[in-house]
């Protein structure tokens, strides 16, 4: 009786949540920062470091070969530039809002960056420190929405080792900001709703800080938007909860009308940026991999795809290891995981929606969740834009998914028959996180989650079977092809690789045999030997480049890179 006296003593202590929040937020830290520059940047990286300079990828040259220096120009650190560049190379060059970039932009300017290009740890340091702020926000959002200090904790702890979390805080990109802004207006959606259930006007603060968190969201990221769209979801089932026990039409009432400033100071704040977007011309080659006609197996793979996501928020063991024998016991693994996890989850839920007062805030966060799953599935096979090919975009109700599995592990550390196959709620408590924790380690080392490109596999390839100078070439449309090639470059500056490389970005608009011409030109200029690597090459194969000798050994395959390679003597 004494120990739990004293345990309650201790948990009620006002030091006790501080300094457990401190201990998720330093193991979240530490995940965040461990091999962070291991992995080699790609494309989508290039942008972020290309623009947060100040820089542009419009001075690379194309149709010629250039030595990898050119190619890695744009990474260059510019003293000269500001942050009025890097607004204005971002709004003509890329389909982003610029928000990210300028704060990155001032960020790296606290940093040494060696042999003049830019600092990789610089640039992926910012967002795993807004990785690591959202392990503090999770335990607020939990602690406001379920009145629980627990539910705060167990949110915390979970969001400091989800493997989907730690895998967009190791990205130099701008998914951990805009995930902060969801969940702080998730957090003014929780008030809003006690308000209206309390027949209360919506204070003139919270109106303010709604519209401005929402203002910040679309500026960080024009996803966003689908965060606004499942949270009007919970409301509309707000209303139509209060109409039925009303019997009056509640969307007309003066307590609502208040939330109609809200709904029009945030699409003003979404439409400032229409313009820009209808103005840039490069908005269709920067989307274009995410379309496309569904054929076969295209109408069910955004399923599984989206399905790989949600599994990830959880656990995510060694699957992408080399070894097919980790391979196979890691998703054995995992399933049996599932299969003993989900229905202990699933019963908590459950417990939570019967709460008197804590009910409907399940059912809101659930419906968050389930509306922003709904308009994926709507841009995915009504507008044909497959949202769900990047895992990465679920980051507009991820945090949501993390406070309700806090509040349902809450009900189950609290009560000890939950649990399954003999073991206390507690215990499925503690098995829970830890495997969290092995999958959080398991994307630290690119065993999951693995980067889009490997250059750092691929330049071995051409060393092992290149020793004449080589002629990396590719089809060009976009930045994309760019920070294609910048990955093979960057590898080659920092790796120690002897191979003798140059690049050619065949530009390709409409007629794809534009690439062709400038590839035939390009070799008759070139001195012999030298061999020629068609990388990611999408355009017909000239007459010059069938003179040279096709290599016929079976190369490996190399994610991220479709290659031939041609012996020119």
């Amino acid at each position: 009786m004494d120990v739990k006296n004293n345990w309650r003593s201790t948990v009620s202590a006002p030091w006790f949540h501080p300094l457990l929040l401190l201990i998720w937020f330093i193991i979240g830290m530490g995940l965040r920062l461990t091999n962070l520059t291991a992995k080699s940047p790609w494309t989508d990286e290039f942008a972020t470091l290309v623009f947060s300079l100040g820089n542009s990828f419009l001075p690379v040259p194309l149709d010629q070969a250039i030595a990898p220096d050119i190619l890695l120009q744009p990474l260059q650190i510019n003293p000269t530039v500001g942050i009025g560049d890097v607004i204005n190379n971002l709004l003509t060059e890329d389909n982003h809002p610029p928000l990210y970039f300028v704060l990155v932009h001032l960020w790296m300017r606290l940093f040494h960056h060696p042999d003049g290009l830019v600092s990789l740890f610089a640039a992926r340091s910012f967002p795993a420190l807004l990785g690591a702020a959202s392990i503090p926000c999770a335990y607020f959002l939990g602690k406001l929405a379920f009145r629980s200090p627990l539910v705060g904790q167990l949110a915390a702890a979970m969001m400091a080792v989800s493997p989907y979390g730690v895998f967009l805080a190791q990205e130099a990109r701008h998914y951990t900001l805009a995930m902060l802004w969801v969940m702080l207006s998730i957090a003014c959606l929780v008030v809003a709703i006690r308000h209206l259930e309390k027949q209360k006007l919506l204070p003139l603060w919270l109106i303010i800080a709604w519209v401005g968190v929402n203002a910040l969201g679309f500026a960080t990221h024009f996803f966003f938007v689908i965060t606004l769209g499942a949270e009007a979801v919970a409301l509309i089932f707000v209303a139509w909860k209060q109409q039925t026990q009303t019997k009056t039409w509640v969307l007309l009432s003066p307590l609502w009308w208040r939330l109609y400033y809200v709904v029009a100071g945030t699409a003003v704040a979404g439409l400032v940026w229409l313009p820009g977007r209808l103005q840039n011309r490069y908005i269709g080659t920067l989307t274009e991999w995410i379309k496309g006609e569904r054929v076969g197996l295209g109408w069910i793979s955004p399923i599984f795809q989206a399905l790989g996501t949600w599994i990830t928020m959880i656990s995510l063991l060694p699957v992408e290891a080399p070894q097919l024998t980790v391979v196979i016991l890691s998703g054995l693994v995992m399933l049996i995981f599932f299969i003993w996890a989900v229905p202990i989850l699933i019963r908590g839920i459950k417990v939570q929606l019967q709460e008197p007062e804590i009910g409907s805030i399940t059912q809101v966060f659930i419906g968050v969740v389930l509306g922003a799953i709904a308009l994926f599935f709507f841009f995915t096979y009504v507008l044909g834009i497959d949202l769900t090919r990047g895992a990465r975009y679920s980051f507009v109700y991820f945090p949501a998914v993390i406070i309700i599995l806090g509040a349902s592990l809450a009900v189950c550390y609290q009560n000890p028959h939950i649990g399954k196959w003999g073991i206390t709620g507690k215990q499925a408590v503690i098995l829970i996180w830890v495997m969290g924790l092995i999958s959080a380690i398991t994307v630290t080392f690119n065993l999951g989650y693995r980067k889009y490109y490997r250059p750092d596999l691929f330049l071995p390839i051409i060393a092992q079977n290149s020793s004449v100078p080589v002629l990396i070439a590719t089809t060009h449309k976009s930045l994309v092809q760019t920070g294609e090639m910048m990955g093979i470059a960057w590898e080659l500056k920092f790796s120690g690789s002897q191979v003798n490389a140059q690049f050619l970005l065949a530009h390709q608009s409409q007629n794809p045999n534009t690439s062709t011409t400038a590839l035939e030109q390009t070799i008759k200029e070139l001195p012999r030997p030298f061999d020629l690597w068609l990388v990611n090459f999408h355009a017909p194969i000239s007459q010059e480049v069938e003179k040279c000798l096709r290599d016929e050994q079976k190369l490996p395959g190399i994610y991220g890179y479709e290659y031939e390679l041609y012996h020119c003597k």
